[in-house]
């Protein structure tokens, strides 16, 4: 339940971005702005009310930006930014390649007078934690921000990390972390199951690790575990391409919502010798990226898109590497309409490294599924049944819902692995229950977003074949 504080804050903090973006300023270039100055307001309440040694460089602290207006203000701010930008640790994460995107400085004046006007270390973390919070689905709600894409349900996160269940001592790593919101949960479901100093130090500083490699995100995602007391040294989160190179530490649990589509323009090559297979689809990588990261016996639950499981080729071949020597025991298959991208069909693949898998349970919670962002948006208690059918406490008590004859549409259910390497291509991709009429009624913005996925797909075979005629013709 939102306090009255977060309400009124967040009503606040938003009030203002509207008011930006009539000026041309984006909102994602807003609450990126915001977080800088956040981060220098609350340096300053920790030297001045706690009588904390100051993190900042003298010449660089809130202190030396409040008084100034005008061109003054603009030409200190972006000193500022200069400045911290080139720290290490925690600043130099905070303020990775920052730049500033309110060149007006009656504007700039606007925000730092909105955050100058509250006293944030002493509001409980739980509280500053969830105003920021706030501000990030809100700027994920934003289509022309592009920040939706990261940006992952909190009903589902909260689902996956319920039936994963990370204990404290465990670690807990997201590959494509975004705003941190895997980690954030993760925090949240641990923080309570100990009060050893030892345990919870391990939990606050050791614990999370997270990768993105767009600077921006870097950023929110530090301040958002950072508002939360996690990382107050130095944040869990750093700026690197995962894919890029051999995982340097193992891990126990892995939670992850890779991003769809294809990889970046300007991206270096993946060259991995402990890959499986090579392959140019992103969501394959990031899966085998993920099966190398964990530690034996280590566990993941990662959200990824239907073609990872009915690809051919390189799909084949890590699909039949998933059933041989991990546990891909469940797998959650999504509706469309809960992701800020329409049309998006995904799931959740859940498996433990070290054992084959004996039998995969799937559970089928799209067909007759209708969500939408904004008049039906999933809340965690639609995947109540989802997870006490995964009953995390003991999976070989699972119990099928689903039966041929007395409930053909039982939405759990499981299949042997022998039977499923005997599909085509090894094929995951698989529904029983009678589709009706109305699961295909779709809204435009649903349907447009399945045609174009379609139509994306056909330009890249397309594509893929006519580079194959002109090596032929060579």
């Amino acid at each position: 339940m939102a306090t009255n504080k977060e309400t009124s804050l967040t009503k606040k903090v938003w009030t203002l971005a509207t008011t930006l973006a009539g000026q041309g300023i984006g909102f994602t270039d807003y609450i990126t702005q915001l977080t800088y100055l956040l981060f220098l307001k609350m340096d300053d309440e920790n030297a001045e009310t706690f009588g904390e040694d100051s993190a900042i460089p003298e010449g660089y602290r809130w202190k030396d930006l409040i008084e100034l207006d005008g061109l003054d203000l603009i030409s200190q701010y972006e000193a500022t930014l200069k400045k911290l930008s080139e720290e290490e640790n925690l600043i130099g994460t905070i303020f990775v390649k920052a730049q500033n995107k309110i060149d007006k400085p009656v504007y700039l004046r606007k925000v730092i007078t909105l955050i100058d006007e509250e006293q944030w270390l002493v509001m409980d973390g739980d509280v500053k934690g969830a105003i920021y919070e706030g501000i990030l689905e809100k700027n994920g709600q934003d289509k022309k921000s592009g920040a939706g894409q990261y940006f992952t349900p909190r009903s589902l996160i909260s689902a996956m990390v319920d039936v994963t269940r990370p204990q404290i001592g465990e670690t807990v790593c997201d590959p494509a972390c975004g705003t941190g919101g895997f980690l954030m949960a993760a925090y949240d479901y641990m923080k309570n199951q100990s009060q050893d100093k030892d345990k919870r130090d391990f939990l606050r500083d050791k614990t999370l690790i997270g990768y993105d490699n767009t600077a921006l995100v870097v950023t929110l995602g530090s301040m958002n575990l950072y508002l939360h007391g996690i990382g107050t040294n130095r944040s869990p989160i750093l700026c690197e391409d995962s894919l890029e190179k051999q995982p340097q530490k193992l891990v126990d649990v892995i939670l992850a919502n890779p991003p769809f589509g294809t990889r970046p323009a300007g991206s270096v090559d993946i060259d991995r010798p402990d890959f499986y297979v090579e392959t140019k689809n992103n969501q394959l990588n990031f899966l085998q990226h993920i099966m190398v990261m964990l530690k034996n016996t280590g566990r993941a639950a990662v959200v990824l898109p239907d073609n990872v499981l009915f690809e051919g080729g390189a799909g084949e071949v890590i699909r039949k590497e998933l059933l041989k020597n991990f546990n891909l025991h469940t797998i959650l298959r999504l509706p469309t309409g809960i992701f800020y991208a329409q049309g998006v069909k995904a799931n959740v693949l859940f498996f433990k490294k070290g054992e084959p898998t004996k039998e995969v349970w799937f559970y089928d919670y799209r067909t007759g599924i209708k969500h939408t962002l904004a008049t039906k948006p999933m809340m965690r208690y639609h995947l109540d049944d989802f997870v006490a059918c995964y009953n995390a406490d003991n999976l070989s008590a699972r119990k099928e819902t689903y039966n041929a004859e007395s409930n053909p549409n039982g939405r759990w259910r499981k299949y042997p692995v022998a039977e499923l390497l005997k599909r085509d291509k090894t094929s995951l991709d698989i529904s029983w229950i009678k589709q009706t009429d109305d699961d295909d009624d779709m809204t435009l913005a649903e349907l447009m977003g399945t045609i174009q996925q379609k139509s994306d797909n056909i330009s890249k075979a397309v594509a893929k074949l006519q580079g194959l005629l002109a090596n032929i013709e060579e």
